[in-house]
């Protein structure tokens, strides 16, 4: 496959992974009380700072992956938090019947999500990325001389 159609590729893949952080994030600032109170019913301290700290990781880290800067660090923080998210957002083995089946999907999805983010974390994000502009610019420099 020739180099731009991969570079295409993973251009088209990081943004499509990282939409759903962006959104989610965006929206989380409007309806930051609700958040909170969600957060709140999972018994986890500090609501209103893991609404805030949620806000930043997923603009933040979906923004970057988009860009490709420091893409790496910025998926593997996803993969993480979206890991820990699924078992304490998600837990389809302690629901009522009723609610099995849509977190059972819910957590299958975040699991399926973090593994396109490992593969982020692994591979890097292609040559259409701010990442690989960075790394190229030493040797670019090297050449000029």
């Amino acid at each position: 496959m020739p180099s731009s159609t991969q570079n295409a590729l993973a251009l088209t893949g990081r943004t499509l992974l990282a939409l759903m952080f962006v959104i989610a994030g965006y929206t989380k600032i409007g309806g930051f009380a609700g958040t909170v109170g969600y957060i709140a019913s999972k018994g986890l301290p500090l609501p209103q700072l893991v609404a805030a700290i949620t806000i930043a990781l997923e603009l933040g880290g979906g923004l970057a992956i988009v860009a490709g800067f420091y893409a790496r660090w910025a998926a593997l923080a996803l993969a993480l938090f979206t890991l820990a998210a699924s078992f304490l957002f998600h837990n389809f083995w302690a629901v009522p019947p009723e609610q099995y089946m849509t977190q059972y999907l819910m957590f299958m999805k975040n699991i399926a999500i973090s593994g396109g983010l490992l593969a982020i974390t692994a591979f890097g994000p292609g040559g259409w990325s701010w990442d690989e502009r960075r790394n190229a610019e030493p040797s670019l420099r090297a050449a000029r001389v």
